[in-house]
Parts: C-alpha cells; structure tokens; sequence
C-alpha cells in the first residue's frame, strides 16, 4: 500500500515529529486505515531502538559554503534529540526509514567510527584540515553515554593533533572536559553550543529531548573556564516564534565566557517541510499562520531556498532585520572581535601497526 504517510492519533509525548512521512525511496509504506474494522493491529513501538551500523568512510567533505565546515565526522546517524526543524531528517531516508519519527527513535550507531577515523588520518597528503563533530546529527546525543564513539574519536584527535570544531546542544560534553582541555592547550579545539530558545515551554516542543538552555549556558561557561575557545549558535530563527529571543541569547552567552557567534533562519528543505507544518498546526494552531507566511517571507514565498549563499540566512525584510539584530548585539556583548584558527602545524600522521605473525 503506497501512501502519502503514517498518522498517529496520540500525540507523541517527549518527540519532536508526530508522525512517520513516507520515504520517497521505498516504493512501499505501510499506514493504518479504518482501524476501527481490524481488532488487533499491533501497536508501534516508540522506543528508540540502536542499529549496530558500518561504513566504508566516516569522514565527509562538505562542499557548502554555508556552513563553516571543510570536513564533518557523525558517529549516529539519526538524532534523539528529536529537534522539529532538523535538515538532518532527510538524509534518514537513504538509510531505509522515514525522516519523521523513525529520525528521533531508530539510531544508527557507526560503531567502527574510531578505526576509519584513524585510517582517514592516515590518509597521504592529509594536512590536518580542521574536522567537525555533529556536521550532521549531534555526537553527544543520549547514545553517546552508552558508545562513547566521541569521545574515541576525541582521544585519536588528541594523540595526533588533529584539530577539531564541535557543536552540541546537550551537557554531555562536560563528561570529556578532560580530553577537552588538553586540546585546548594545543589549540585544537573550538566549541559551538546550539541555543534556540531560553523558554523552556518552547524548548521542550521544539526540541524535545535536549539540555535545557540553563545547562547550556553552563557549559559555555565551564568550557570558557576551561580554557577553551567556545561560541553561541542561535540557531535556527523562526521568524514569529523564537526569533525575538536573539537579543537575550547573545547576552547570556557572552556573560558565561563565549566570544563567538552565528545565526540561521529555519529552512524548511525536503520532508521536513511537511513534518514541521505537521507540528506547528498542533503546537501553536494561533500563530500557524503568521509564523508559516514569515518564513515563506525569508525564502522568496518559499519555506526552502537551496541557493548558497542565502538559503541559511534568508533575504527580504525580516531576513535582514534579523540580520541587522543579530549585529547590533554582537557589538553590543563584544562578540565575534576575532577570528579563531586552529593549530595544524602539530599534525602526527598516525603509524600503521605493523603485525609480528
């Protein structure tokens, strides 16, 4: 049976998406229709599940400007965090699952991450490009307590002074500040915190299972304590529901230690155009409206623009106020005074094992 997607009744309570859209890659989906005829339909399961996974690589290059990034490692693919707006849902698809529901619960777990780290380290010519953790899906996500495959590949980076940029939203971070630090005393190291909203009404909607903003303020600050250089993602800004908060978020960062800053307007690319809407209909019926046109009013009448350039900014009147806010108070809090370069010159290509058999 060929549908458009799977609805559940119940809302999906500590889950960003409410349903699972159909992969456009599976000729096939399966969707509960006329329940009432059928007595024992078997109920899913909304557990998240871990799918032992491998790779024939582990690092990608990235090829958008738009990001900040030359290279990313993920050691999940898949994110429990569950946040409602993330571009990373659609790359769930070419695993087989659908980007709604399937995204947040079944985690691919790349558990010979750490080896093909090391192998892509190894590589001839390689000259110590900063790589990023969570290009795509957070490597500190709850699976990461029970692999700790980031913290593996923290420790290669270390032994070989690979330099390494990471962004998180969740204070698991905090487990590695041992690791960190050391880092940071090689310049190797630089940290991101995602921070969306300081409204912890609108956080636990928009993403479910995450620190909360007061625990990411406080790793910002142990962090910056620590020595390490760290930044503030307000990210995304949805025009009519969070973009308001850029102002304070900027100040609380700066005032626990961070230097640094950026921005994105949500783009709505791919499936998650239709699991968004999907939320924002049964979150905030009042404001569906005002905030979907607003968002259209940021991508040209569009809810997505894949243009570089503009498709992580926007344009038009609202894109550029929030533009011209978001540099008004980075002068106002000292933000972004300096660039920061990490430290390639102490690369040690590791050594392949040689076999005494």
């Amino acid at each position: 049976m060929n549908v458009a997607e799977e609805n559940f009744d119940d809302y999906k309570y500590g889950r960003g998406a409410q349903l699972n859209t159909a992969n456009k890659f599976l000729k096939n989906s399966l969707a509960k229709e006329h329940p009432e005829g059928i007595d024992d339909w078997e109920e899913a399961n909304h557990k998240t599940t871990y799918i032992m996974g491998s790779s024939k690589t582990i690092a990608n290059k990235v090829d958008s400007p738009d990001v900040g990034m030359w290279y990313s490692v993920n050691p999940y693919q898949g994110c429990e965090h569950g946040c409602i707006y993330c571009y990373a849902r659609n790359s769930h698809e070419y695993w087989g699952f659908s980007a709604g529901l399937d995204f947040e619960q079944k985690i691919i777990v790349k558990q010979d991450a750490p080896a093909l780290f090391k192998k892509f380290l190894s590589k001839k010519g390689w000259d110590a490009t900063p790589i990023s953790l969570s290009g795509n899906t957070d490597c500190y996500q709850p699976a990461e307590r029970k692999f700790k495959l980031t913290r593996q590949l923290l420790e290669i980076a270390l032994a070989h002074k690979q330099p390494i940029g990471m962004i998180t939203k969740n204070s698991l971070i905090l487990r590695d500040l041992d690791i960190l630090q050391e880092m940071a005393k090689y310049n190797l190291v630089r940290v991101f915190v995602s921070i969306t909203s300081l409204d912890e009404k609108l956080r636990q909607k928009l993403e479910p299972r995450t620190t909360t903003a007061k625990q990411r303020l406080k790793i910002l600050n142990d962090l910056s304590k620590a020595g390490l250089p760290t930044g503030v993602m307000t990210a995304p800004l949805i025009p009519g529901l969070n973009d308001y908060e850029m102002p304070a978020i900027l100040k609380q960062a700066a005032n626990n230690g961070t230097k640094s800053a950026g921005y994105t307007v949500v783009r709505l690319n791919g499936v998650i155009n239709k699991i968004f809407e999907d939320w924002l209909r049964k979150n905030f019926p009042d404001r569906f409206d005002k905030v979907w046109h607003q968002i259209q009013a940021c991508h040209n009448g569009n809810v997505n623009d894949s243009r570089f350039g503009t498709r992580m900014r926007g344009e038009g009147n609202f894109a550029e106020m929030i533009r011209d806010t978001f540099k008004l108070h980075c002068r106002l809090n000292k933000l972004n005074l300096e660039e920061v370069e990490l430290n390639r010159s102490l690369f040690k290509v590791p050594q392949a094992q040689i076999s005494m058999f």
